[in-house]
């Protein structure tokens, strides 16, 4: 039986283990990818710290894929062999649920979720349903196109689908994995960019990345700065405190959003006045499926937004994987396969 090198986590809260395993043969509905790149998430902590009650150990963390189909598997149609393909976080869906008809993938529980539900990127091989694939343009590599399968996606969905339009003013609070991407959709979406962040050391590299302001959130008052610039139509936070989603709200126009794109789970204080007052909201969001993954790819082949990484083999994963987790990666870690 051949064999491929593969990093699991042996049990919720182990270490990552550099392993051989049999390479996966797809199923009907299935294709079987060879990976190139996996970008490594925060996300992946799901499966390192088994924060899922639905993965079954031990399971092969990597949701940010993109690789190359090498077999496909009976009943699928419409993909080839030789074809470069991209696999994200939601890993397919039947849409007979109510959940699912209404795009609620998180909590479907029918939903088939990379790495959750099977094993995921950081390897050689994978099976993936045929459903859960997005084309990758030739213009992206595979390590370009890794992270876009996840952080590229959320960022770039929640934009879309907020109530801003082109020339509206949108700030996005955060600069880092997910930020570094929203401020190069908003900018290329047309709409007035205002950078949010802690220390002016990072002006330079939020206007380099389209930042049409900037706002230091350790000097400045924020929701002040930004109401003097008119207040934003829509405010998104990819780093957000339970102490300063009140503060970020405040600096919300009318009919302002405030999509929150990660977070703490800790609870935070927004009082009935601060909505009422401008008739403000806010929302959440979370990635999308595999048409939202192929949109977000061809509109950075488009407009040439790329994500800021730094690669290393799959041996190091764990080491990478610490990189991410302790915010020194700048500003997205991945696993390049063939890399030795």
């Amino acid at each position: 039986m051949s064999k491929m090198r593969a990093v699991q986590i042996e049990k919720p809260g182990g270490d990552f283990q550099l392993v051989e395993r049999a390479i996966p043969e797809p199923i009907a509905g299935q294709v079987r990818v060879k990976v190139e790149a996996c970008g490594i998430c925060y996300s992946d902590r799901y499966v390192k710290d088994g924060l899922n009650p639905l993965i079954k150990y031990p399971r092969i963390p990597g949701h940010e894929v993109v690789g190359v189909i090498d077999r496909v598997g009976t009943g699928v149609s419409g993909w080839n062999i030789g074809e470069r393909v991209g696999i994200g976080w939601h890993g397919g869906h039947c849409f007979e649920c109510r959940p699912c008809r209404h795009g609620d993938f998180i909590n479907c529980q029918n939903t088939k979720t990379t790495a959750i539900s099977h094993d995921g990127g950081y390897a050689e091989y994978m099976v993936s349903p045929s459903d859960a694939l997005a084309r990758v343009p030739t213009q992206l590599s595979s390590a370009e196109a890794a992270p876009l399968m996840c952080a590229g996606i959320t960022t770039y969905n929640a934009l879309r689908n907020s109530r801003a339009r082109a020339g509206d003013l949108v700030a996005i609070q955060g600069i880092g994995g997910l930020g570094h991407l929203a401020i190069q959709f908003a900018a290329k979406m047309g709409f007035r960019t205002i950078a949010i962040s802690r220390g002016k050391d990072k002006e330079k590299s939020a206007r380099q990345l389209g930042a049409d302001e900037f706002i230091d959130a350790a000097s400045d008052n924020v929701s002040d700065a930004l109401q003097s610039m008119g207040g934003a139509r829509v405010i998104i936070a990819t780093a957000p405190s339970a102490a300063g989603v009140g503060t970020l709200l405040s600096g919300l126009g009318v009919n302002g959003q405030l999509v929150l794109l990660a977070g703490t789970g800790e609870p935070f204080t927004v009082t009935p006045a601060q909505l009422v007052r401008g008739r403000k909201s806010i929302q959440g969001w979370a990635s999308g499926h595999a048409g939202d993954w192929e949109d977000t790819l061809n509109f950075c082949a488009l407009t040439g937004i790329r994500p800021i990484i730094e690669t290393v083999p799959l041996k190091q994963a764990a080491k990478a994987y610490q990189r991410m987790m302790s915010n020194q990666a700048r500003f997205r870690m991945v696993l390049e396969i063939s890399k030795s």
